[in-house]
């Protein structure tokens, strides 16, 4: 398998290499030159496997130079018992077709942790093949942060650089980042909104000099690596739903995602599936009041808002108005076609706004893709109302999910809403839906009393890339 930018300048390379460059030299994003495919057979081989299995036939349809026994001992590895679940990913049913694909029983209580947690695996193996070191530069609006600082901290040869945007994380978790005291791990706190610190890490990673010096790498969701290790709970999720159907009935049996979105990431790893040959009837993409991806796949304009213009919500998690991984996307709607995506690129950074509204039919006929917007009072609603049915709690981002999916709903087909973190994670509006808090676990109450230590800094680079030429590894 070989790798390319989206904006065609970036020489092909295998899955290694691009798992620890991240965003490519030509400032594109790296996709596969050609997406494996599997047909309904080989499927339906694997729905027997253990999750840690199913992801090594995943994955390994993508990362072809490792020896397979190597990628099998990394899953197992990656989805272990540092996850609360036998099964590491369950289903829990909130009505008759809807139930939640539960992806936060990992370490960090958010579906972040699936991603990371092989990552956290993966990029040490390569990095040791390599005699190499890595200074991983980020930015979280919540979850992606403590996810990745969980997955490396204390790994050998890495570095981790986490900008995170002041007073826009829930308590819990600034908490959880904050309090590590490990020494390769970074929490710098940007004044500034979720959009500010990715741009910090767009602008450093296209500094190819100060990259190179410093063996810059991102774990954010631009990094295929996470996409593709995302992909495979597209699977198993499809595998348990149809399980309790006759087996002559399951071949292309379409099941509806709906998947709560700010950077794109998680949704486009369900396109990744349904592109691979995974029944996806359709994917549901869920925003909150920072709308924008709800508006380009309603009209094929796409508008990023500015920081100033980007609202504190109640699922923060999704607070981002510039989709990162938005142009993985386009670059398929445009035919894989790089010089034309550079022009759409250029026509965004000159004019603001970035007209597909020609191609926007295509989006559900071709790509499976609708959109829908919650707002704050859908939220409190819809955590109410799936407590009062189901005896479930689920957390503000889940309840956009799941708010969403209700319009797409369709007769007999089951909808499968991608929970994204636990509850206990965002009380304040649990309370207000509920009139109680979720309770923390003794481990995870402990963390709200630890000392936090953290370095604060503006939106400027040059700061930024002082710290870390004084903390790189």
């Amino acid at each position: 398998m070989q790798y390319v930018s989206t904006r065609g300048g970036m020489a092909p390379s295998n899955f290694s290499d691009v798992l620890l460059e991240g965003l490519a030299p030509d400032g594109g994003l790296v996709v596969p030159v050609d997406i494996p495919t599997v047909d309904a057979e080989t499927i339906e081989s694997w729905r027997e496997l253990t999750y840690p299995q199913l992801a090594t036939e995943v994955i390994g349809l993508y990362w072809t130079d490792i020896p397979r026994a190597d990628l099998a001992q990394l899953c197992q590895a990656a989805y272990g018992d540092q996850f609360n679940a036998d099964d590491v990913v369950p289903l829990t049913p909130i009505d008759q077709m809807t139930a939640l694909v539960d992806l936060s029983q990992g370490p960090t209580l958010a579906f972040k942790d699936m991603a990371m947690q092989f990552l956290g695996e993966a990029l040490p193996y390569v990095l040791k093949q390599r005699d190499q070191t890595l200074n991983i530069l980020g930015a979280t609006s919540g979850d992606t942060g403590s996810a990745a600082e969980y997955a490396f901290r204390s790994k050998p040869n890495i570095g981790v650089f986490m900008l995170s945007p002041k007073g826009r994380m829930s308590q819990f978790q600034r908490a959880q980042m904050y309090t590590l005291t490990d020494d390769n791990i970074h929490n710098i706190v940007i004044d500034g909104v979720f959009d500010d610190a990715q741009n910090l890490v767009k602008e450093l990673n296209g500094d190819l000099d100060f990259k190179a010096k410093h063996s810059l790498g991102t774990v954010n969701s631009i990094n295929l690596g996470r996409l593709i290790a995302q992909s495979v709970y597209y699977f198993w999720a499809w595998l348990r739903v149809t399980t309790g159907i006759p087996a002559d009935q399951r071949e292309g049996f379409g099941v509806s995602f709906a998947v709560p979105s700010g950077n794109f990431g998680n949704v486009f790893s369900g396109q990744l599936a349904r592109q691979m040959g995974l029944p996806i009837d359709t994917l549901v993409l869920a925003t909150n009041e920072n709308n924008v991806l709800d508006e380009f796949f309603r009209s094929g304009k796409y508008e990023p808002r500015s920081a100033a213009n980007t609202l504190a919500t109640s699922s923060p998690s999704m607070d981002i108005s510039k989709a990162s991984n938005l142009e993985r996307f386009i670059y398929l709607v445009l035919g894989q076609d790089a010089d034309a995506l550079a022009q759409a690129w250029e026509q965004l950074d000159s004019s603001g706004t970035l007209d597909l509204s020609e191609h926007q039919p295509r989006f559900q006929q071709e790509f499976g893709m609708v959109s829908g917007t919650s707002t704050h009072q859908d939220r409190v609603a819809t955590i109410r109302a799936t407590y009062e049915k189901s005896k479930v709690v689920i957390d503000p981002h889940t309840a956009d999910g799941v708010t969403v999916a209700r319009g797409y709903q369709k007769p007999n087909q089951p909808m499968l809403v991608l929970e994204t973190a636990k509850p206990e994670k965002f009380t304040d509006i649990v309370n207000e839906a509920l009139g109680f808090e979720p309770e923390l676990l003794p481990e995870y109450a402990k963390l709200l009393e630890l000392e936090q230590h953290t370095v604060q800094l503006g939106t400027e680079a040059q700061a930024l890339r002082e710290y870390i030429a004084l903390h790189h590894v």
